[in-house]
C-alpha cells in the first residue's frame, strides 16, 4: 500500500520551536503539537522529544522509541498533510501499556485533525441606563 503523502522527520531546533507555536493536545502519556505549515507541500514532518523530567537517558530513549512506533502506526491514517507534529513524552510514556499509548496518540491526532471553531465573544453592550436587575 502506498502512502498518500510522504512522512519526514523534524531535525532542527527551529522546526521544533515553530511547531510549539501551533495547537497542542495532551492525552494520557503524550502531548502532540501541530503546526499547519501552509506551504502547499503535502508532506508530514514528525519530531519526538522527552524532557529530563521524564527520567534518565535510558527511560527518555525508551519513551521516544515507543512514541516513534506509535506515530509510525497511526500517523499515515490520521495526520494532516502539510503539517508538522511534535510528540512530547510525559512521565508515564515508557511504562504505559501499548494499547493505551496507541489510543492516546490516536485521540490526540484525531483531535488535532478536526478544525476547531473560532471562539466568538459576545459583543459587550452596556446595560441600559436606569435599569437595575
Amino acid at each position: 500500500m502506498s502512502d498518500p503523502f510522504k512522512i519526514e522527520r523534524l531535525t532542527s531546533r527551529p522546526q521544533f520551536l515553530a511547531a510549539a507555536k501551533g495547537v497542542s493536545e495532551a492525552r494520557g502519556a503524550v502531548v502532540v503539537q501541530r503546526l499547519d505549515r501552509q506551504d502547499g507541500i503535502a508532506t508530514v514532518r514528525l519530531g519526538f522529544t522527552a524532557t529530563r523530567k521524564v527520567g534518565n537517558a535510558v527511560i527518555r530513549n525508551r519513551a521516544k522509541r515507543r512514541l516513534r512506533e506509535a506515530a509510525r502506526a497511526v500517523a499515515p491514517l490520521l495526520a494532516v498533510p502539510g503539517s508538522d507534529y511534535v510528540f512530547i513524552a510525559r512521565m508515564g510514556t515508557a511504562d504505559r501499556p501499548w494499547d493505551r499509548l496507541l489510543d492516546d496518540v490516536k485521540s490526540a491526532l484525531t483531535r488535532l485533525a478536526t478544525p476547531r471553531p473560532a471562539l466568538k465573544s459576545a459583543p459587550s453592550q452596556p446595560a441600559p441606563a436606569g435599569q437595575d436587575s
